[in-house]
């Protein structure tokens, strides 16, 4: 069986230096402020524990907060194309500085999750039914090919 992102990466401890490193540079960027203005002693380890479950590890994030939360979370938040973007490269720098893997299957599949759940996150920030949420109900379990 394929070794995981989860795994690849380093499990639970690498990924939560990588979600610490990126919220705080997400609390300090001025085009991020607006939609992170102030820490939430939660965000850290639910983001760890979001990434960690898309990425094939413990399905911690579905059980104890739900798919519901980050809906809810995005909604009327407006994230405007350049907050998006800021997003991705705010993510991107602290992969780098969190010291993860850099195999190019391994960046490339992190900056594939990256940027569509950035996407799914804009398009739920702007819908004003439910109609025009994006259909995912659910963590997504992110594939990759460690071999490129």
């Amino acid at each position: 069986m394929a070794e995981t992102l989860y795994e690849h990466a380093g499990g639970d401890a690498a990924l939560h230096r990588l979600e610490e490193l990126f919220y705080q540079k997400a609390l300090a960027d001025p085009v991020l402020s607006k939609l992170f203005p102030e820490p939430v002693p939660t965000h850290v380890d639910r983001l760890t524990w979001f990434t960690g479950e898309s990425f094939g590890g413990p399905d911690r994030f579905s059980r104890e907060v739900g798919f519901q939360y980050l809906i809810d979370v995005h909604r009327h938040l407006q994230i405007t194309d350049e907050q998006r973007e800021r997003f991705v490269e705010a993510y991107l720098q602290a992969l780098d500085e969190a010291d993860l893997p850099d195999d190019a299957p391994f960046r490339a599949a992190v900056r594939e999750h990256i940027e569509f759940g950035a996407r799914v996150a804009q398009q739920n920030s702007w819908a004003a039914t439910d109609a025009e949420l994006h259909p995912i109900r659910e963590v997504p379990r992110w594939q990759w090919s460690p071999d490129g």
